[in-house]
């Protein structure tokens, strides 16, 4: 009986020592198993291989204490199952009204910066009906903005 097998009985019988010598012994395996998942996923998905393995770690061994094991292929097709599920769980939640529904993702590095001359212009164009509506408030904020430039 290998290792993680011996340890995986050792958290069926309720040693709670056994699970923290587990996760060294599962991690890398189940890192490379995560970035598979993940390869397969949509380009928009914001969850990485990391957070997906301590998920998955955590509803594994930290579930059920009565939890048996059948050994490590067991243990590994269970986490493949549970990334599964904790990357459907996702794809949910982004697809909620809530979560902006059917909205479509946008990058922020493909959308223009708007030209400052276009700010200064609007400003000026703001402060010009001011200045007809409040001429003191509209002194007040050029005040204002010409103590925060000199700072």
């Amino acid at each position: 009986m290998n290792e993680v097998t011996q340890i995986l009985t050792a958290i069926g019988a309720g040693d709670s020592q056994a699970a923290e010598q587990l996760l060294p012994l599962v991690y890398d395996e189940l890192r490379r198993l995560a970035a598979r998942k993940l390869a397969h996923e949509s380009p928009g998905q914001t969850l990485q291989a990391t957070v997906l393995v301590h998920e998955a770690y955590l509803r594994l061994v930290g579930g059920d204490p009565n939890r048996l094991w059948d050994g490590r292929g067991h243990f590994f097709a269970a986490a493949a199952e549970a990334m599964r599920r904790i990357l459907v769980e996702a794809a949910r939640r982004k697809g909620r009204q809530k979560r902006g529904g059917g909205l479509r993702r946008v990058d922020l590095a493909d959308t223009p910066a708007p030209d400052p001359d276009d700010d200064l212009l609007a400003l000026d164009d703001a402060l010009t009906r001011l200045a007809v509506e409040d001429p003191v408030a509209a002194k007040v904020i050029e005040l204002r903005q010409l103590v925060l430039n000199q700072a």
